[in-house]
């Protein structure tokens, strides 16, 4: 993996940091704006991003906009040709989506949520562009995380959101090769070493679990991953089971409410994790959808993947991995307000007296799972 130096890269918290942040490089934007994100919803905020990327289309910026096409299945036919009408090019990643399916080519998704404004500005992280206080029945905002990236790191973002804009324009059969390619001056912003991992089913199967297996097998001290749907393979429980043997603290704040019943399979690992005094949280405050990792307070990723078969196996996925003290002491602290403010602890005594209901569902749900990576050919991962 290749850190690139010289980046400014600044933590945006939740929706109410993250959108002023996107709207005011896309109202600042004099050439091209590359968006790629999972969901896009007609909401406030929807409406807000659409209004904004309609504005630079009058000031002659090259506008391009792809969503996935089971992410965003709800996004009405009548908004894109709106969005088309404006001179905004739109594609849906897979769109023809089948519930019943079970094929590979269906059921990989784009599920990355990055932003590319003139090759100087980048977003990445978890954030959709759909409202986070939308959050029916629960406490707002929905939690979540992306950063704003300044510096050399660019290089490789703007490469890889133009190199998937043209492979999808490809299989839509759109002219492309007419698409000018601006060469941006990107100089150096700041001090922080940072990579741009991504994955994909081509050359970039493993990138992501690989960074983290990396930093969870070196880790001397701490270990603190927030992940909303947390279904570790083998080989990345182990390695958070030998960072325990080690004397390194592990805590996973997981997700406490429970938006499908596959998030269940998380409750097969809690047995297993708490023998080997792995800190367990859930957080039941709100919905909390984040991907993002500290290790030894030096270590951080945000992005869109989560560990579990589905991102690590299937999905197209963005995370940033940023090797600064600052930055990651930043991330470590709101993570331990999370913790504290919003979060149960799981003890060993606990789970050993859940329902019997709650263990049935958490194996059940595994299994599905597992049975689903049979079916799709990843019955080994």
């Amino acid at each position: 993996m290749h850190y690139t130096r010289g980046n400014h890269i600044t933590l945006l918290r939740n929706g109410s940091e993250y959108f002023p942040s996107l709207l005011l490089a896309i109202k600042n934007a004099k050439h091209e704006i590359f968006l790629q994100f999972y969901i896009y919803a007609i909401d406030n905020v929807g409406l807000q991003i659409g209004n904004a990327l309609k504005q630079a289309v009058q000031r002659n910026v090259s506008v391009n906009l792809l969503i996935d096409g089971f992410g965003s299945k709800h996004l009405s036919k009548a908004y894109v040709n709106e969005l088309e009408q404006s001179g905004i090019r739109v594609m849906f990643y897979r769109p023809k989506i089948s519930p019943w399916s079970l094929q590979k080519n269906r059921l990989r998704r784009m599920h990355r949520k990055v932003a590319v404004i003139d090759g100087h500005i980048g977003f990445i992280g978890g954030i959709n562009i759909i409202d986070d206080q939308n959050t029916p029945h629960q406490t707002p905002p929905r939690i979540d995380y992306a950063v704003q990236i300044k510096g050399p790191l660019m290089h490789s973002m703007e490469n890889n959101v133009r190199n998937l804009w043209r492979r999808v324009a490809l299989t839509h059969l759109w002219h492309v090769v007419k698409q000018t390619h601006y060469h941006y001056n990107i100089r150096t912003e700041g001090d922080m070493d940072a990579a741009f991992v991504i994955r994909d089913n081509v050359l970039h199967r493993r990138d992501i679990e690989n960074a983290y297996l990396s930093a969870i097998t070196n880790a001397v001290s701490e270990i603190i991953i927030a992940n909303a749907y947390f279904v570790p393979g083998w080989r990345f429980r182990r390695a958070l089971i030998d960072a325990a043997k080690r004397g390194v603290t592990v805590k996973l704040l997981l997700q406490g409410r429970k938006e499908y019943f596959l998030m269940f399979a998380t409750h097969a690992f809690y047995n297993e994790f708490l023998r080997q005094h792995i800190e367990l949280y859930e957080y039941r405050k709100s919905f909390m959808h984040s991907k993002v990792a500290v290790i030894d307070s030096n270590w951080a990723t945000v992005g869109s993947s989560n560990i579990d078969p589905f991102s690590l196996l299937m999905a197209h996925e963005a995370n940033i991995i940023v090797k600064n003290r600052a930055f990651s002491q930043q991330l470590k602290k709101e993570l331990d307000t999370l913790i504290k403010e919003g979060a149960t602890k799981i003890t060993v005594q606990e789970w050993e007296h859940a329902s019997i209901f709650k263990r049935m569902a958490s194996w059940i749900a595994y299994g599905m799972i597992r049975l689903f990576l049979g079916i799709t050919g990843h019955a080994k991962e």
